[in-house]
């Protein structure tokens, strides 16, 4: 299920090393807003795409060992807080464990931690979060460990910023933004990067770019349409420093016709702390889900 639809269930990526911190934080937060349980899943090295087949059996059972205790710990103490939670110990690639133990909950979201620093930088980019938003058939939300450390502490009721690109994601993308917005009460800001040809015909995209994309929040929650020069990923970098938002929401396509970390998305993903909600097309999620998102006036 999806946040258009109604988010039940969380797969968080675990670590021991303390770098899914922030992750498990906002999966918290998220599923005691939207009433959902907490997967906490955890591979031989959840953060560094490591291969069981390189780890000398002796030090993988002490590395369960430790990770079934440190992985009861978390969900005794999600349980506490009300949120059902369970833990999910596997082996392999890191994306494809993800993907699996997502699949078979039917999650609608899966979110891991990423040093921070400097973003999740392009060699984890290009290692995790691809694969993982690549193969995933509902969002991924990649969180920074230190997004919440120092000058990246968003601003107390930050808002949800929308990433407006034209793709097949797009309106899912913009069901996501708003189901956020309106079940946190949060500003929804809208940022839309004008191309050159716009600019130079002093075209004014805010004027058209919800009727087009379909934002009509009937009261629910604010919404601010911006503009800004520049490529997208620029300009979407310079508008997170302006606006400091709690997460930011972009649609993601499935293909592309060059390899390697490309797009907007991993753009930013490499270049921002703030949390990144990557969203795939609603062709990705069931017809029943489909359906149901028809129906809603954000979308």
């Amino acid at each position: 299920m999806s946040f258009a639809t109604g988010l039940k269930t969380i797969v968080v990526a675990t670590g021991l090393d303390g770098r899914s911190d922030g992750a498990l934080e906002y999966a918290r937060k998220l599923a005691a807003a939207y009433d959902a349980r907490i997967v906490l899943a955890h591979g031989t090295d959840p953060l560094e795409y490591a291969l069981v087949s390189g780890v000398p059996g002796k030090v993988l059972s002490v590395l369960t060992d430790e990770a079934r205790a440190a992985l009861d710990q978390m969900a005794a103490d999600l349980i506490r807080e009300g949120i059902h939670s369970h833990s999910e110990i596997r082996q392999g690639e890191v994306a494809q464990m993800l993907v699996d133990v997502a699949a078979q909950y039917e999650a609608g979201l899966i979110v891991i931690g990423t040093e921070g620093r400097q973003g999740v930088g392009p060699v984890l980019v290009g290692a995790i979060a691809e694969q993982l938003v690549r193969l995933a058939k509902c969002a991924v939300l990649a969180v920074a460990a230190d997004y919440n450390a120092g000058a990246y502490r968003p601003l107390p009721g930050g808002p949800v910023m929308l990433a407006m690109e034209q793709n097949e994601a797009t309106p899912e993308a913009v069901a996501s933004g708003c189901s956020l917005a309106a079940t946190f009460h949060r500003t929804l800001i809208v940022v839309h990067a004008r191309r050159p040809a716009e600019a130079v015909a002093f075209l004014n995209p805010a004027a058209t770019t919800m009727e087009q994309f379909g934002i009509v929040n009937e009261g629910r929650f604010p919404v601010r349409c911006i503009v800004k020069d520049g490529k997208p990923g620029d300009a979407i970098v310079e508008a997170i420093a302006q606006y400091q938002p709690s997460v930011l929401v972009i649609g993601v396509k499935r293909t592309s016709e060059t390899s390697g970390p490309h797009g907007t998305a991993f753009t930013i993903l490499a270049r921002s702390r703030v949390p990144v909600l990557c969203v795939p097309p609603i062709a990705a999620t069931t017809a029943q889900e489909h359906e149901a998102c028809a129906h809603l006036p954000a979308v």
